[in-house]
């Protein structure tokens, strides 16, 4: 048997372990592609056992007049609407009858599917009104799909197979968060598509943290990045990030220090003069880390990750975190949600590293290909200056000296206005580094006091736990 016969295969078996299971009843609710979901319950046999009611309600003016107007009928504003009103109908209806024994659900999907001409994007919001038990008041669960594949056929393939996994998850896996989302992903080559947000609300979700939900979708490959703003809600990158410009800093923020709000202030001190009025007032600043910035070993600390999250969302920040290490892959990521100008913060040393060949080792091009991907549309590099705590030397990015053989796209960078140089300079929070902070913490140093804001401190009591 073939993969995509295997996979077909088990998604059939758990379409009929749902049907045969007299705990869940409810109905389906799907738009813009087929009824991809429910069809997988037919198919599978016993579909009397689960299916209560399906409907497309593909027109848009059937669509309005069942469940109201909406600005966009592919977003989550419409997914509520959905879930509401075919929520409220299934209990009015059937509660009296079986709601003593049985756990209503209402699974609902609006979707954009590649159409004729169509070149993209596709994507879905796929949510579940389910209960926790008999008689209970509702949870949700919302999530959004990007689909990856220009095949209209192999899109509504992926949205029925997410459709039976993410219910059975729900019904199965949820009580281990790793068990869940990958179950949620299995059986589908995770180059189809990716889930870039999902969330939980509701009965029995008050005091759940969606972010290590967030953060296990990364962590599993089912999504590049996750955002986090700064009230701790989980945010859709594409909503959030929509025509608005960015200040970017990657780092490991372990633990975050003075100069990460000093550097970040003197990049937008640059920057936002450089934008119309209207953009200024949509400018974000992003706090980017890295997975590989968060694993202690192959696990990742979730008390260390919530930490930094904290943290920075005290400052304002949005928190973005990703499974990418390279430079241009985080550049084409912003640029997938935005286009309007985006300005990535860094050190002398971070650009230093840059000219290091491993940094574009997944393109045929090299550092010169790297280069032009990382510089897409009005993305530049807002440098600010490091000291060299040998020699003492200031470096700047007019002073900086690239390796030999890429003097001249440096000076090419330079001068085409992608490098641009960030006059900051705080000469004891730059001779002191992130490094040395967590050696005074150990060492019981009351000087990182000096180097670290009031909202990092419980970071730095972790680090006295020996987690460093």
């Amino acid at each position: 048997m073939s993969s995509i016969e295997q996979a077909l295969a088990a998604t059939q078996e758990k379409a009929l372990h749902i049907n045969l299971d007299n705990s869940f009843y409810g109905s389906f609710a799907e738009i813009g592609a087929g009824q991809e979901t429910a069809n997988w319950f037919f198919r599978a046999g016993a579909a009397a056992g689960t299916v209560a009611k399906t409907i497309s309600a593909y027109d848009m003016t059937v669509s309005d007049t069942l469940y109201g107007s909406a600005k966009r009928y592919v977003s989550e504003e419409r997914l509520k609407q959905m879930l509401d009103y075919e929520y409220s109908h299934l209990i009015e209806r059937l509660n009296a009858k079986r709601g003593e024994s049985t756990c209503f659900f209402t699974f609902c999907n609006t979707v954009k599917c590649k159409g004729y001409r169509d070149n993209g994007p596709w994507f879905a919001w796929l949510g579940v009104r389910f209960q926790l038990r008999p008689g209970a008041e509702p949870s949700d669960l919302v999530m959004h799909v990007r689909l990856l594949v220009p095949d209209h056929d192999l899109q509504m393939r992926v949205l029925g197979i997410l459709g039976v996994n993410l219910l059975y998850a729900l019904f199965y896996k949820r009580e281990r968060m790793e068990e869940f989302v990958e179950s949620v992903g299995e059986n589908i080559d995770r180059h189809f598509f990716e889930i870039d947000f999902m969330r939980f609300s509701g009965n029995g979700f008050g005091m759940f943290d969606n972010r290590i939900l967030a953060l296990q979708l990364v962590r599993s490959g089912l999504s590049e990045a996750t955002l986090f703003c700064p009230d701790g809600t989980v945010a859709q990158p594409a909503d959030l990030l929509y025509k608005r410009p960015i200040v970017l800093m990657r780092g490991s923020f372990m633990p975050l220090c003075n100069i990460h709000s000093e550097m970040m202030e003197a990049v937008r001190a640059k920057f936002l003069p450089t934008l119309s009025p209207e953009q200024r007032e949509r400018a974000v600043d992003i706090c980017e880390i890295s997975l590989s910035n968060l694993l202690r070993g192959s696990e990742v600390d979730l008390l260390d990750f919530i930490d930094r999250a904290d943290a920075l969302a005290a400052l304002g920040k949005i928190v973005m975190v990703t499974n990418i290490t390279h430079f241009h892959r985080i550049s084409q990521l912003l640029n997938q949600f935005t286009k309007a100008p985006i300005a990535i913060a860094l050190s002398i040393g971070l650009l230093n590293e840059l000219f290091k060949d491993k940094w574009a080792d997944d393109l045929p091009g090299g550092i010169l290909a790297s280069m032009g991907h990382i510089f897409l549309n009005e993305t530049r590099f807002y440098v600010t200056p490091w000291i060299n705590r040998k020699t003492g030397e200031f470096v700047t990015a007019g002073t900086y000296r690239a390796p030999d053989k890429y003097h001249y796209l440096y000076r090419h960078l330079r001068e085409s206005g992608d490098i641009i140089e960030v006059p900051y300079f705080n000469q004891k929070l730059l001779l002191c580094t992130p490094r040395d902070i967590i050696r005074m913490i150990h060492e019981g140093d009351e000087q990182w006091r000096d180097y670290v804001p009031e909202a990092a401190y419980r970071m730095a009591d972790h680090l006295k736990g020996g987690n460093a």
